[in-house]
């Protein structure tokens, strides 16, 4: 851990290294969003790297104002885990592994667009969708949409997940686990998008990278529809979740015994000290998750390596935050140039993976070693759990990635 203090910008910390970790350009990305009249803290995870206005990996504590694009375009994207009364056993199985391919095909949709034809259910349809224009025009297409993933890094599959020790209610041993990573798919993105212009409309005077740091009053109309909103996609993205686990496991006529959810991109309100005493102020974490002590997390890798399940530890020096991944280290034009398939085919078996679909930017060559990332991030998080994935489905090549 490093620490950064100027007299014009906020203090922030950094975990990893320059080099090691991430690049010049994510951490600059940070320094321009601590240089917010704004900004109060800052924060950058091992796995941070370039971003829209705050970099992913990047934490920013403000005052009074929420900043639409240091939440990001996917609102609230989270990873859920949960754990099926099925034998790990029947991931070895010929005919029981048919039977969890057959449900994730079955029961899941990917891809930009992505619904069902009879949709899904759930409370979150009886929230009150009419806090923002946007939320009230796209309920619609949310209801068609949930219980599906996006593109790019969304993923559901399945592995085995270990506990060494009596954890989740669990006794020690290996379980069956189901692992899932989406957001709050076009109406989330449509929330992004409108509040995002309207921040940059309240905002001329901000210039070159800082113009998609513009920023909200929490005071103001629009500031009041963009919080209400996010919130309300937060919901949504957890109900969709919520939906595909339900799904796949009825499918399966399985229970599930346990779980575990968190997001990321979100903002919070949340009490810390820097300087001025305990005050509230607006905690975004752009690719980062709560990490606070005792929480609990999910941290995945990639396709071929583990994702492991966690629990904070993280003091005020990282806003009490963590990694919400591994962290990509090639973009997706570079790996859709530089990438073979047969590469990678050959990394899933060696790493026994069966692989449904995906596009190739999202090989697990595209992404830091996990390993590293959890050693540097060592003092926020302590793992308790690890899964290995051994079906995965993504959304197919040649779809449009979301942010």
């Amino acid at each position: 851990m490093a620490e950064h203090r100027s007299d014009r910008n906020a203090p922030y910390r950094t975990w990893g290294s320059v080099g090691e970790h991430f690049d010049e350009a994510a951490l600059q990305q940070l320094r321009d969003a601590c240089s917010l009249p704004i900004a109060v803290a800052g924060a950058l995870m091992p796995d941070a790297h370039v971003g829209y206005g705050l970099p992913i990996g990047g934490v920013l504590a403000t005052r009074g104002a929420v900043i639409p694009y240091a939440v990001g375009v996917d609102i609230a994207c989270r990873v859920k885990i949960c754990v099926l009364d099925l034998p790990a056993a029947t991931l070895g199985d010929e005919r029981g592994r048919e039977r969890l391919r057959e449900a994730i095909e079955r029961e899941t949709r990917f891809g930009v667009g992505a619904e069902f034809k009879t949709p899904r259910e759930h409370e979150v349809l009886d929230r009150d969708w009419t806090v923002s224009p946007v939320t009230a025009e796209l309920k619609g297409k949310a209801w068609r949409q949930l219980g599906t993933s996006g593109s790019g890094n969304h993923f559901v599959e399945f592995g085995v997940l270990t506990l060494d020790r009596s954890e989740l209610g669990l006794e020690p041993g290996e379980y069956l686990a189901l692992l899932s990573h989406s957001g709050s798919r076009g109406t989330g993105a449509a929330v992004c998008d409108r509040y995002s212009k309207l921040a940059a409309e309240r905002h001329p005077e901000l210039e070159g990278a800082q113009k998609r740091l513009a920023w909200l009053d929490l005071a103001s109309q629009e500031g009041r529809e963009y919080w209400d909103a996010m919130n309300l996609m937060g919901e949504y993205a957890s109900a969709n979740h919520a939906c595909i686990h339900r799904h796949v496991a009825a499918y399966l006529g399985a229970d599930i015994i346990a779980g575990v959810e968190n997001h990321h991109n979100f903002a919070w309100l949340e009490t810390h000290d820097h300087g001025r005493g305990p005050e509230e102020l607006v905690v975004h974490r752009k690719g980062a998750t709560p990490a606070g002590d005792g929480v609990l997390g999910v941290i995945p890798g990639s396709m071929a390596s583990p994702t492991f399940i966690v629990r904070g530890r993280a003091g005020p020096e990282s806003l009490r935050s963590a990694s919400h991944g591994a962290g990509r280290v090639m973009s997706r034009t570079q790996a859709k140039k530089t990438l073979q398939w047969s590469d990678v085919n050959r990394t899933m078996r060696e790493r026994g993976v069966e692989l449904l679909s995906a596009g190739i930017d999202e090989a697990p060559g595209v992404y830091k070693d996990i390993h590293e990332v959890m050693l540097a991030q060592r003092d926020l998080v302590e793992t308790i759990a690890r899964f290995e994935p051994r079906l995965v489905k993504m959304a197919p090549a040649g779809e449009r990635p979301e942010d």
